[in-house]
């Protein structure tokens, strides 16, 4: 079953359209960068597939889970991360964890169980009773992590997760994320302005003015155009 499976997916603000005709498909344990300029649709895209925006147009399952006709089952199949951080900051990293698993309806020591894992995971033991308003960008996003990852999710959405982060923490955010994809088997959707966070194995969809332009291994892509990936993304988006 894929992890998720959009087709014909449509969405307006009045009379613009933001998106047109947006489909795709996710395989378990696969990484896809979501690929595509400021205005192309990418905050659109992420808003309906988390349900902040209804559905207008099209069909989105997570899992096999109908995102219109059966969302609860479909969204607790997704963990997010947004870019604008979502964390409370005047709690601690832990109590911020076991409200996201309260949340979701874990049992406490289940809950408990999973915290204690993922603070291992993300090497934030040290850090666990510290306000997350102490934490720099990238322990926070490893927090972000973490709470994505409390209720065991098939799919991990990450929307310009990298915003803010200096060079180093953007570089050890994305080897992490693909750590977790390869480990797990949990598809990851990756979104991003930034070329040098896509890897020539990498599936890059590229969307650009609401639709998605090329579906292709990055390297494939860049193959095909002079300057490489980097000129594919100048000449597709001209």
């Amino acid at each position: 079953m894929s992890a998720l499976e959009l087709t014909g997916v449509g969405f307006s603000y009045g009379a613009r359209r933001a998106l047109e005709q947006v489909g795709f498909i996710l395989e378990p344990g696969s990484f896809t960068a979501l690929l595509g300029p400021n205005g192309a649709g990418k905050s659109t895209l992420v808003a309906l597939l988390t349900r902040l925006y209804d559905l207008q147009q099209g069909e989105i399952a997570v899992c096999g889970h109908s995102l219109r006709r059966e969302p609860r089952k479909a969204l607790a199949k997704l963990g997010v991360v947004f870019q604008q951080s979502t964390l409370d900051l005047d709690l601690s990293v832990e109590q911020n964890l076991a409200y996201h698993a309260c949340l979701h309806g874990l049992p406490r020591r289940l809950a408990q169980a999973r915290i204690e894992r993922e603070l291992e995971r993300q090497q934030l033991v040290p850090r666990r009773r510290d306000k997350v308003r102490l934490l720099n960008g990238g322990h926070r996003r490893r927090v972000e992590i973490a709470r994505a990852l409390l209720h065991e999710p098939s799919l991990l959405l990450l929307d310009e997760a990298s915003a803010g982060l200096d060079p180093a923490s953007r570089d050890g955010l994305n080897r992490h994320v693909r750590q977790l994809c390869s480990d797990r088997r949990m598809a990851v959707l990756w979104t991003t302005h930034l070329l040098d966070e896509v890897r020539p194995e990498d599936r890059l969809l590229l969307l650009h003015q609401g639709r998605i332009i090329a579906n292709d291994s990055a390297a494939s892509l860049g193959s095909r155009h002079a300057g490489g990936l980097a000129g594919a993304f100048e000449r597709l988006t001209a």
